[in-house]
């Protein structure tokens, strides 16, 4: 039974999982530099991955802020798609599909599957218009459009709370914007190439339009514009981190119009505060205007690691894994986060847990328990479902891919 502690928060812009990097090596040792790893870059991912799943337990605003964590992503995912773009288009956008969808496919399956059961109905769902509910489940399996969910299924009182598919499949946006990116590198590379900065700057010019509310776009449509748009720049920052162009520009300079551009979203948010206060997912240019400053600084300092330096070694095992694993770490965690509800509750039921006292002190750390016990959950469906990553890589299916080897070697 559920006591009314969240189990998760508004969707945030689903973040940053386009990286997979299963066809490169899982880990540097040689000192000698090797093509296609950055470890600098995979501890930015794992990260992002970390700020994601905090953010969507706690809902603190002001880790939008700390930590834009899907411009971090989107920008990761376009160095590493320019990169690819060596090779022929078409094939580079299929390889990028089929890693993505298998996952997917997987999670959908439990996801519908846990909706059917509850007695979701998309055709009778006033949500969405008769047999359209039924088309648009096909988002599940290429998720071009917004995958349907009910926004309420069950009671407060049930195993989960009744706004759980909404916290499990809200977040799933990100894939659709994914796509996007993905169907139209090939013309923004050649655009960018071409014409860098105004093809840089060009998605934050979009976002003035329709993230401001100048023009509005109805419907999904715009929800997919106005995300295309607000991170069209950090993607195409990924371009220009690859070809070197962010390396040409002095520092200075990155830096004074970067935090030009930054304070100009701060000052956006701060006459436009959505309903969670200076939560940027909530106001599009404020974001983008964040989101591309704090990109520029990142990569612009960008060290080029082939191993994690001094302290931060100690996390080689846990960003490898999560690099290997992202996908399957994005897809789950927030379907996770709202498992942990039921199975915290039941310590309300154990003897030693009937007075006021004990129950108000399981109150006040409840989200705390929240965070402690999701990622040993997270670790369950690493496990379970995280090897469908290798076979959409056509890599051999591995359980635990921390880079160490059975014989315990890192490599």
């Amino acid at each position: 039974m559920s006591h009314g502690h969240p189990a998760g928060t508004s969707p945030e812009p689903a973040y940053g999982i386009p990286y997979h990097p299963s066809t490169e090596p899982a880990a540097v040792t040689s000192p000698a530099k090797k093509p296609g790893r950055d470890r600098y870059l995979d501890l930015l991912r794992s990260i992002a991955l970390v700020r994601v799943v905090v953010y969507h337990l706690f809902g603190w605003a002001w880790l939008s802020v700390v930590f834009p964590s899907m411009g971090v992503m989107f920008a990761l995912a376009g160095s590493l798609m320019a990169r690819s773009l060596s090779r022929p288009p078409l094939g580079v956008i299929k390889s990028r599909v089929r890693r993505l969808l298998p996952p997917l496919w997987v999670f959908g399956a439990v996801v519908l599957a846990m909706m059917f059961a509850g007695g979701w109905n998309p055709v009778k769902d006033p949500d969405h218009s008769g047999s359209w509910g039924l088309l648009e489940l096909l988002n599940y399996l290429v998720p071009i459009g917004a995958p349907p969910f009910p926004w309420s299924l069950g009671s407060q009182s049930g195993l989960l709370e009744n706004t759980w598919a909404v916290q499990a499949v809200g977040p799933l946006w990100y894939l659709r914007a994914y796509l996007w990116f993905v169907f139209a590198s090939p013309l923004l590379l050649w655009a960018f190439r071409r014409f860098p900065w105004p093809t840089l700057f060009a998605p934050l010019a979009l976002t003035a339009i329709v993230g401001t509310g100048l023009i509005t776009v109805p419907g999904e449509t715009g929800n997919a514009v106005t995300d295309f748009a607000v991170y069209g720049s950090c993607w195409i920052l990924g371009f220009a981190h690859h070809d070197g162009l962010l390396a040409k520009v002095p520092r200075y300079l990155g830096v004074s119009v970067s935090t030009l551009v930054m304070a100009l979203g701060l000052w956006w948010a701060s006459g436009h505060l959505g309903p969670d206060g200076w939560d940027l997912n909530d106001i599009p240019f404020a974001q983008a205007c964040w989101s591309f400053g704090f990109v520029v600084i990142l990569l612009r300092y960008s060290p080029s690691w082939q191993e994690l330096p001094g302290r931060l070694r100690r996390w080689d095992k846990f960003v490898t894994l999560s690099n290997n694993r992202a996908v399957t770490i994005y897809l789950w965690h927030n379907l996770l986060i709202a498992a942990t509800v039921p199975i915290i509750d039941q310590a309300y039921d154990l003897p030693f847990m009937q007075s006021d006292q004990a129950s108000s002190a399981l109150d006040t750390s409840y989200n705390v328990l929240m965070f402690l016990l999701v990622w040993p959950l997270i670790g369950l469906v690493v496990l379970a479902v995280g090897w469908v990553e290798d076979i959409a890589a056509k890599r051999r299916p591995r359980l635990w891919p921390n880079g160490t080897s059975r014989h315990g070697r890192v490599g």
